[in-house]
């Protein structure tokens, strides 16, 4: 049943009003002067936000990045003004001639709040509902943190218990991701996690209930939140006193998440555009804004008015985050003497290092014997758990079939859970049929930090899950995909789950690095790369996604040149190189054999395995020379999926073997031989393409 705070002991000034208010006209000058923008729900939400920032959270301006702070997530990304001004008044290092340049180039407060550029933004969030699935992922990171360092201490003992906070708009919960984030927390019992529902009852195109009517806060009563209701005051402002009785009530709340339903009026106090839909996404006009700052006791003639006594109040901040910080310390201090073993576990983690040696744990594969190559990658992850405790992950319900359980007898689950495996500390996280919200909550794993997280299913639904790992792109994550049943090459599940756009469709995504190895070997190789390029050594990180075979290929010897994406597999014998032959995943043993009919034919010909386009497109012009040299114009590209990879890398005498339409349901074999994937068939390829190249 929902509840409602009934007592509060927050301290409420004339200052804390006036901060409040000076919020708001904040807002609605900074899109007045640039001309566009979300200003509505940042004036209604300024009590919510100043609530929080000031009265609630345990973090500290002076180091944004404090791993004991409380985390903050502004799903509403739209009203990053919202953010924007807790952030300026808080001290954080944004400036009011910050608010003067929203939305404007090479300013610190562009349009939607971004992870990386703005000192206190936790996630970059606009898509809607993202937010919401990130905090749940942060939230379930604090977890795994806690058991990795300090399972043993009662409930808010800890110098890792901390809480993650988050306010989500009526667009965050219409949103499907936002249903299958908030099931898993609640699932999951995240009581670290406090969400603020904007109940303003407007969206783009007016009133929601043009598209919504059922009963929200029923709705997360069933996935098993802890539900409250705040009522507005009278004149239908937010209630901060209100407000802080419910925190504090989520915040005893150990055992649920917690939902708070705040019924807000958009824009208030503007005089005309309150509760409209224009205020949501336009400016107000000046006639407006002066309005608003007439009814709130501002001069209508200045413009960004901020005065010092607001200012001082607002950004003793510093000092109680100081405070909260030493105290912290403190505590972790204590936690280090009685725990020497896990303190120097912490700092090689938190110093994004790994164990000395941990390579000699991954597996070399036998050549010659066939492996699929997501059993390959289940091996490699089993051996990685065995020595990286922070290394954790699991599935959209596909275990069995991706080979992602890092520990069959640990899974990530809550006290209370009856399946014999569950550990509210365990390795393997059941993300269950919800593959949009995996990816973002792998998000929120990431960006809360101290662990390394992969989750997997099949590259067919990465469709699901795209929008969250554009944002893994955008955002630089070292999370990493596990896709599996990579091609027709899965056979009679039919066209709906074989995977035909999704390789290139991927590798079109800046910044995301793919990798589809042609065999164990390279499977393993991948993994370890991967693992070394989401340390500190190489900067700014990226993340990664394998797409891994259901059918077996062959295994061939390991070559460590496939960490640089693209190397000569097999080189051409009786001469120079006449023919080149790139493959990738399982294509690639089609090419191991055409090149030796193309050499029984006397036709010198080089087979290149490219299990990385992004990996081999890093490397100096001299190795990518040397590997496809500019010289050899007959080229051979192959892979059972559209050939939109591969122009670029074949010329205009190349050839490309692919795939331009959707598979069917048979026998793998069938498959690939009905749709031309046969060495008889790239050998036709490369002699079309000597030809063109002799002309």
């Amino acid at each position: 049943m929902s509840t409602k705070p009934t007592t509060t002991d927050l301290e409420w000034t004339e200052r804390d009003q006036r901060a409040v208010d000076t919020a708001r006209i904040l807002a609605a000058d900074a899109v007045q002067k640039v001309g566009n923008g979300h200003p509505g729900t940042a004036m209604s939400l300024a009590p919510a936000a100043y609530t929080l920032f000031q009265k609630v959270m345990r973090h500290d301006p002076a180091d944004p990045e404090w791993v004991g702070r409380d985390r903050f997530v502004l799903s509403a990304g739209h009203s990053s003004l919202t953010l924007y001004t807790q952030l300026y008044l808080g001290g954080f290092g944004l400036e009011l001639d910050d608010l003067k340049s929203f939305r404007t180039w090479g300013s610190k407060t562009p349009g939607h709040p971004e992870y990386g550029h703005t000192a206190g933004v936790e996630t970059t969030t606009g898509p809607l509902g993202q937010g919401v699935a990130n905090a749940v992922g942060m939230a379930m990171a604090a977890r795994y943190e806690r058991g990795l360092f300090d399972p043993e201490a009662p409930q808010g003992t800890s110098p890792f218990d901390h809480r993650v906070y988050v306010i989500a708009g009526d667009g965050c919960l219409q949103e499907g991701i936002s249903a299958e984030a908030s099931s898993l927390a609640g699932h999951q019992k995240l009581g670290n996690l406090i969400m603020l529902w904007d109940d303003n009852h407007i969206s783009i195109e007016g009133d929601t209930e043009t598209a919504v009517s059922e009963d929200t806060m029923k709705r997360y009563e069933a996935y098993g939140w802890h539900v409250q209701r705040v009522e507005p005051k009278a004149d239908g402002d937010l209630d901060p006193a209100a407000l802080y009785a419910a925190i504090k009530a989520a915040e005893a709340e150990t055992e649920r998440p917690s939902f708070i339903a705040m019924r807000s009026i958009i824009a208030w106090p503007a005089p005309s555009a309150q509760n409209t839909e224009a205020a949501h996404g336009s400016a107000l006009g000046d006639e407006e804004v002066a309005a608003t700052k007439r009814v709130l006791g501002f001069d209508p003639e200045q413009t960004f008015e901020v005065s010092d006594e607001v200012l001082a109040h607002t950004r003793a901040l510093g000092d109680r985050g100081r405070e909260a910080r030493a105290a912290w310390e403190k505590q972790l201090s204590e936690w280090r003497t009685a725990n020497p073993e896990r303190a120097a576990e912490f700092d090689r983690i938190e110093a994004n290092e790994l164990p000395a040696g941990w390579e000699k744990a991954i597996p070399v594969f036998e050549p010659g014997k066939g492996v699929a190559t997501r059993a390959a990658s289940g091996k490699v992850l089993q051996a990685l758990g065995a020595v990286i405790p922070e290394l954790w992950g699991g599935s959209a319900d596909l275990a069995g079939s991706n080979n992602t359980t890092i520990d069959k007898s640990s899974s990530f689950l809550p006290e209370g859970n009856p399946l014999p495996e569950a550990d509210p500390y365990g390795r393997t996280i059941h993300f269950g049929i919800r593959e949009h919200a995996m990816a973002a909550e792998m998000n929120g794993i990431a960006l809360h930090g101290n662990t390394r997280i992969y989750g997997g299913t099949f590259l067919v639904f990465s469709d699901y899950m795209r929008n969250a790992v554009r944002l893994s792109a955008l955002m630089h994550l070292p999370v990493t995909y596990v896709w599996t049943h990579d091609s027709i090459g899965l056979g009679e599940d039919g066209p709906t789950h074989q995977p035909v756009e999704h390789l290139a469709s991927l590798r079109a995504i800046p910044g995301l690095n793919l990798v589809r190895p042609a065999d164990a070997n390279e499977t393993a190789i991948a993994w370890r790369e991967i693992m070394r390029r989401h340390t500190k050594v190489y900067g700014k990180g990226a993340p990664h996604g394998l797409a891994l075979t259901r059918q077996g290929v062959p295994t061939y010897a390991p070559n460590e040149d496939a960490a640089k994406g693209g190397y000569v597999l097999f080189e051409a014998e009786g001469g120079e190189p006449q023919a080149l032959l790139i493959a990738t995943g399982s294509e690639v043993h089609l090419a191991v054999e055409a090149r030796e009919q193309l050499q029984a034919a006397g036709v010198p010909t080089r087979v290149v395995s490219m299990p990385s386009v992004e990996w081999f497109e890093e490397q100096d012009q001299e190795y990518k020379d040397a590997v496809l040299p500019p010289s050899v114009k007959a080229r051979v590209a192959v892979e059972a999926g559209i050939g939109l990879t591969w122009h670029r890398f074949v010329g205009d005498a190349g050839r490309i073997v692919s795939l331009e339409h959707f598979g069917a349901s048979a026998d793998a074999k069938v498959l690939f031989r009905e749709f031309g994937f046969t060495p008889e068939a790239v050998v036709a390829a490369a002699r079309e393409s000597l030809d063109a190249a002799a002309r």
